[in-house]
């Protein structure tokens, strides 16, 4: 994981049959029950993926999620085999996925998104700022922008189709669409594995702020822990050293990002993004190695 690396936006494999690609993760089949997930170098910013990628971070997002995996297992069963990946590709693909994939199981993930939310930051603090309120939950007045919320709060939101927007829901909206077990499950693991993660952090000197996290049901009906965790692109990270309520922390995750197009003066609507500048993507490269080379 170095800034040095050379910026791997596509997989391109050929030896395995293509099932789909996200905003930065390509999706190939292993037979009828394996997945192989190779992290790209990809990166996006409000579900718009830019032309230019970040180097290093397809490996420091498969580093920390295996690293994340182990440390939280006890919490609640995960997706991931022990099989080598490499051995799963033709000898000429191996180096494109070395360090930068993992082969999970395949299963059907649940159609909402978990989230876990610690501190008052982001959208949560849009949303307070505006009706005392985090996605429809009352807080006491008086909460300043990076406040420790009095607990953690359990906030799902939608699961869009490529192109679309994750969109806030509440715990009965939740019930609707995957059932009340399932919900009742998807709040109690999710609020288990943030504070599990948060305490890990704080022992490295980190705060992780909120994350998100993803589940499936294995056929038994057991709640598994899929896709990646608590990885940058899906958690907000700050150092202990420079957090202050009230003030904005400095971040160790796509926030950075977000900032800087959100002053580039990119309307969020256009379809064509903004070129990433050499400085932002070196700095942004700097921030994935520091945090993956803490929890990795």
């Amino acid at each position: 994981m170095s800034v040095s690396d050379s910026v791997v936006l596509t997989s391109n494999l050929k030896s395995l049959p293509k099932v789909g690609s996200g905003k930065v993760r390509d999706i190939y089949a292993i037979g009828e029950d394996k997945l192989l997930l190779v992290q790209t170098d990809r990166i996006s910013a409000f579900d718009r993926v830019f032309a230019q990628g970040i180097p290093g971070k397809g490996k420091a997002l498969t580093a920390m999620s295996i690293a994340w995996f182990a440390i939280l297992k006890d919490v609640c069963r995960n997706h991931l085999l022990a099989d080598d990946p490499t051995q799963a590709v033709a000898e000429d693909e191996r180096a494109t996925i070395a360090g930068r994939s993992m082969v999970v199981r395949r299963l059907k993930p649940l159609p909402a998104e978990a989230i876990a939310r610690g501190y008052l930051a982001g959208s949560g603090w849009q949303s307070y700022q505006q009706c005392q309120q985090v996605c429809g939950l009352d807080l006491p007045a008086g909460l300043q922008l990076a406040d420790r919320l009095p607990k953690p709060l359990f906030t799902p939101s939608s699961k869009a189709e490529a192109g679309e927007h994750d969109e806030n829901i509440t715990f009965a909206q939740l019930v609707e669409t995957i059932g009340a077990k399932a919900a009742d499950l998807m709040q109690e693991k999710t609020l288990e594995l943030y504070n599990r993660g948060h305490e890990h952090a704080a022992g490295l000197g980190m705060i992780l702020a909120d994350t998100k996290f993803e589940f499936a049901l294995d056929d038994s009906g057991e709640l598994v822990l899929i896709d990646e965790v608590l990885t940058p692109d899906s958690s907000r990270y700050w150092p202990q050293d420079g957090w202050q309520p009230g003030h904005n922390p400095p971040s160790f995750d796509k926030q950075f990002v977000r900032d800087w197009l959100t002053d580039s003066g990119w309307d969020r609507k256009s379809e064509q993004m903004p070129e990433l500048p050499a400085d932002i993507i070196e700095q942004t490269a700097k921030r994935y190695a520091t945090i993956a080379e803490k929890f990795a």
